[in-house]
């Protein structure tokens, strides 16, 4: 089916509407205060101290030894954030009406299943990567675009396991496939638009505050910017969760259960 974007966005903004409560409380919990714990406890993760900032490979040595010493910190966070991202998924479209607690219970289940397919991709991309390096450096440019279509083809991961609920990667990373069929283009160029409205939002906010509270610097400047920084990640995370669920919503078609009730 030809995907309409018009719809999918409206869908997006009317399932965070009608579950705002219940989306909040799993987004301070899983986005909002580890990204808020992160900024506090690991400034220099944001703003390395290098003598030369304009020196890349000063930075990403920087950025490198700060990860090297504080990986599990980060593994951490990454479990917390995947399964709250499926526990939402959950809660923006069953109709059962899960409670939080049920959410997470599905989140906790599907998230091997989450991690294996993902680590699945990552293999794909880089043997595709190498594949045409070892041909030839110059081809490297050609993987590119064979990236993107690859994270548009399984950008519905989640979406399967956390609605669906099926726990097999493969069968996972097929389904994802399927269903983004014939609609490749438009998604890229979906979520290409989404992500650069959030990026040019997300520069002004924290530029307006981060100006503010530079004036008061010190501690205040740390934890304001910290606060600041993670809402706007946590709203923008719970944004595209819910334009990834109305994809899904659309591309998979109405399922049995929507359909009874439309006869009832």
């Amino acid at each position: 089916m030809k995907l309409d974007l018009g719809r999918a966005w409206n869908d997006a903004t009317a399932l965070l509407s009608a579950n705002k409560d219940v989306i909040g409380i799993v987004a301070g919990v899983f986005f909002f205060l580890p990204y808020l714990a992160l900024s506090l406890l690991m400034p220099e993760a944001a703003q390395p101290q290098i003598n030369n900032p304009e020196d890349i490979d000063a930075v990403m040595e920087a950025l490198g030894a700060i990860y090297a010493e504080n990986w599990w910190i980060f593994v951490l966070t990454s479990v917390l954030q995947m399964i709250g991202m499926l526990a939402l998924f959950a809660l923006l479209t069953d109709r059962a009406r899960p409670t939080v607690g049920e959410a997470l219970k599905r989140g906790t289940t599907g998230f091997p299943s989450y991690l294996a397919a993902q680590i699945l991709v990552a293999v794909a991309i880089g043997f595709v990567g190498g594949l045409l390096a070892v041909i030839s450096p110059f081809l490297i440019i050609l993987a590119i675009p064979i990236i993107f279509y690859l994270l548009v083809k399984f950008s519905l991961i989640g979406a399967v396991i956390g609605i669906e609920q099926t726990l097999n990667p493969f069968a996972v990373l097929k389904r994802s496939w399927q269903l983004t069929k014939g609609n490749s283009f438009r998604i890229f160029f979906f979520f290409f638009l989404i992500l650069l409205s959030l990026m040019i939002i997300s520069l002004i906010v924290t530029m307006i505050f981060g100006v503010v509270f530079a004036a008061a610097g010190g501690q205040i400047e740390l934890i304001g910017n910290g606060i600041v920084g993670s809402l706007v990640n946590a709203i923008f995370a719970i944004i595209f969760l819910g334009v990834l669920a109305s994809l899904h919503r659309q591309l998979a078609g109405p399922n049995a259960e929507a359909l009874s009730e439309t006869f009832e």
